[in-house]
């Protein structure tokens, strides 16, 4: 069977709370998604989310999800799967972190690693199967610039996505061919309450631009995205440059 591409009947999406996961959710409802299923950390903030989808006319469930306890996935995931088919997956958990605070305290960073790659690495995975054993489906991953060269301002972010976006591509590779289409997604700096202390850079974004670009690679069949779009020839600039210039950039 082919991969869904277009958007989803239904969708769960592993970090329930995350701003540009909602509103990507927002979008898809507002062209066809019926069933949403909003996977995270029970509490006051993932039922304000779902009340809110719900508010829309969709159908919303939440599901007890913890990145860093990768031995609860699979029947977490299994829960979510019996109850009918998921036509996409959306992996959209991820933590900061604070680079100086981290650096000085290796355990904050070895748990913004955890969240970032390990436990992206164990939900992807037995996302991907389920969504395989079903036939169809799209698993689409917010990566990040920061995946794309290490920078001194927030290398240990940086490499946790680096090393989430090289699994989700290699991932991709691995299910061609098998109905299971993964798409990439690569923003830059998106202005959300999480990041509102921080000052935002040059092609700064927003969570609804993200979801409008998820919304067209899913149309497209995309493999990778970037948002905004300006940010790939920029990119691919920097990723060249030579590191002792890459050093003074102001980036």
């Amino acid at each position: 069977m082919s991969a869904v591409c277009g958007p989803p009947q239904s969708l769960l999406v592993l970090g329930g709370t995350s701003e540009i996961a909602l509103a990507t959710a927002r979008r898809l409802i507002a062209r066809r998604t019926r069933t949403v299923w909003l996977a995270g950390r029970p509490g006051p903030a993932l039922d304000r989310a779902a009340g809110r989808l719900a508010a829309l006319g969709t159908d919303v469930r939440t599901v007890a999800f913890d990145a860093l306890n990768p031995e609860s996935h699979e029947a977490v995931l299994g829960k979510v799967f019996a109850e009918g088919a998921v036509d996409m997956v959306l992996l959209a958990f991820g933590v900061l972190g604070d680079q100086a605070r981290d650096e000085r305290e290796p355990l904050r960073a070895v748990r913004v690693a955890a969240t970032n790659y390990t436990g992206a690495v164990s939900a992807g995975l037995v996302a991907a199967r389920a969504l395989q054993d079903q036939g169809h489906g799209s698993l689409v991953v917010l990566s990040s610039v920061a995946a794309e060269r290490a920078r001194r301002s927030d290398f240990i972010y940086g490499s946790s996505k680096a090393g989430l976006d090289t699994f989700a591509q290699g991932l991709g590779d691995a299910l061609y061919g098998t109905g299971v289409h993964v798409m990439v997604v690569r923003p830059g700096f998106v202005r959300t309450g999480r990041t509102a202390h921080l000052a935002p850079g040059p092609l700064s974004t927003t969570p609804e631009q993200v979801a409008a670009a998820v919304e067209l690679g899913l149309r497209r069949g995309s493999e990778t995205v970037w948002v905004p779009g300006a940010l790939r020839p920029v990119m691919s600039l920097l990723r060249h440059a030579p590191r002792a210039l890459f050093r003074r950039l102001p980036v």
